[in-house]
């Protein structure tokens, strides 16, 4: 149910228009859900997949990156699509996706099947993200915004903390496969409870038709991206210096120069540069966003590593005790939401990013056997700052645009998060294996560590690895602090209800 849907809507009182606002945050909230949950989950159940399926360590990276790389690329055409077609009609499609997409994945029986499953959820997840967040910020009046999207992102963190805890008891007790299917009828009560909200006379109006999708622009993207992940990912492999492996990121760095330069000078591009010169507080409060999940993403994949590889925990118990840093995000993103709604998200944004370094720092000194309170007290500080960064960055992003161009601030907002997770898996990733080897990797990747050489690297990188998170969260907040005032930005409210 949009807003224009609720003004067009005349007898239902405002009583009815709240409710209808409720109805569809609630099922664009299961949306927002799922899409963390898989990657989470996912992380959790690597150590278990990579034995059934034959996968490497760098392969069982890419069953992360998979998803990721396809999300991120689709993200800001699904905007658009939102824009032109109405963005209930685009979510419900991503939803049925997403599901047949999980079920896939859930029966699969090789690395090739694996992937293209987990390319085509990326596809779904994209449809999902790009539009929950414009429908929730074009729902709701300016005075609530902060707060229903300090809901809508608690969602998202919801999806991250219970993926690990219900990860590993899944992949423990029923095995890795029941962590796709359980996507499935999770999917289907998001389009029941908006059912009516999709099919009724008054949930979508008509609204202009699409312009032609920028194609070279979408490749000069996905080319960018997959060579320079490919490259990175794969450098511990072929080594930092190999030709392979410097053609790859050269290539993948030039690509984005090239795209830049593109699509400044097209009329209808895929990716809106012109949104990054006319405000500062759109273009800061992006790029802080991809610094924030560049830091932060690769953490729960790398240290449900760390914790079952070599401490030797098992899916379960670690899958517990990653939910440290989500269930802080859970408990305290609705109130940085509601904070930002009166003081703007300047500083809670950047504060948030100082802590996550803080955090990541603490994270950088962990030994093999942590003790359980000493994991979840410096998990917990990370989650603290990016439940103080999250929904105030999402609200300032979301207020710096007109309202026509919603659904493309909302994929490209999702393109940054994305972006950054798919570079922090990479990276850190990277740095993470960077002193193993590929005999090492293998080690990981089939059994136990615990006391070996390849434990005592993996250690090693890890600590590398939290050290550089904590550098580029610094680059966020420095980056955060230069958005103009204090990020709270109004926009035009007529007609709005």
């Amino acid at each position: 149910m949009t807003a224009r849907a609720g003004r067009g809507h005349r007898g239902g009182g405002a009583g009815s228009l709240s409710e209808r606002r409720w109805r569809l945050l609630g099922a664009t909230a299961i949306g927002a859900f799922i899409a963390p949950f898989d990657g989470s989950v996912v992380a959790i159940a690597l150590p278990k997949i990579g034995p059934a399926l034959h996968l490497g360590f760098v392969g069982a990276l890419w069953v992360q990156l998979s998803y990721l790389l396809v999300l991120t690329v689709a993200l800001i055409p699904a905007g658009r699509l939102a824009d032109a077609w109405g963005g209930l009609r685009l979510y419900r499609t991503g939803l049925v996706i997403f599901a047949l997409a999980s079920a896939a994945a859930g029966a699969s029986t090789s690395t090739t099947w694996l992937l293209a499953a987990r390319c085509t959820q990326g596809l779904g997840a994209a449809l999902l993200s790009a539009t929950s967040t414009a429908l929730v910020t074009e729902a709701f009046p300016e005075a609530e915004r902060g707060k229903a999207l300090g809901l809508n992102v608690t969602a998202v963190y919801l999806g991250l903390a219970l993926g690990p805890a219900l990860g590993g008891l899944l992949t423990e007790q029923v095995g890795w496969r029941s962590i796709f299917y359980v996507n499935v009828p999770v999917a289907a009560a998001s389009l029941v409870l908006g059912w009516r909200l999709t099919s009724g006379r008054h949930t979508e109006s008509r609204r202009a038709t699409p312009t032609g999708l920028d194609l070279p622009g979408v490749g000069l993207f996905v080319g960018a991206l997959a060579a320079g992940m490919v490259g990175v990912s794969l450098a511990p492999v072929w080594g930092w210096t190999a030709v392979s492996s410097l053609a790859l990121m050269v290539g993948g760095a030039g690509g984005v120069i090239g795209l830049v330069v593109y699509e400044s000078r097209r009329s209808e591009p895929f990716l809106d540069v012109s949104l990054f010169r006319r405000s500062r507080l759109f273009a800061t409060a992006n790029l802080a966003a991809l610094a924030n999940y560049m830091a932060f993403a690769a953490v729960t994949v790398l240290t449900s590593v760390f914790l079952e590889v070599v401490s030797g925990r098992s899916p379960e118990q670690a899958g517990l005790l990653l939910i440290a840093a989500p269930a802080a995000m859970v408990a305290l993103s609705w109130l940085a939401g509601r904070a930002s709604d009166v003081v703007g998200s300047r500083w809670l944004a950047s504060g948030g990013m100082a802590i996550i370094g803080a955090g990541l720092i603490m994270l950088s000194k962990l030994p093999a056997q942590p003790s359980m309170a000493r994991l979840i007290g410096d998990l917990a500080i990370v989650g603290v700052g990016m439940a103080a960064f999250s929904s105030p960055n999402t609200s300032a992003v979301m207020g710096s645009v007109p309202r026509a161009q919603l659904g493309v601030a909302s994929g490209t907002l999702g393109t940054m998060r994305f972006l950054g997770q798919t570079l922090s898996i990479g990276v850190l990733g990277a740095l993470a294996t960077s002193r193993l080897g590929a005999g090492g990797q293998a080690v990981l990747l089939t059994g136990r560590a615990q006391g070996t050489t390849a434990a005592s690297a993996y250690v090693a990188g890890y600590h590398l690895a939290m050290v550089a998170g904590a550098g580029i969260a610094v680059v966020g907040a420095i980056a955060s602090l230069t958005r103009p005032g204090h990020g709270k930005v109004l926009r035009p409210t007529s007609g709005r209800t």
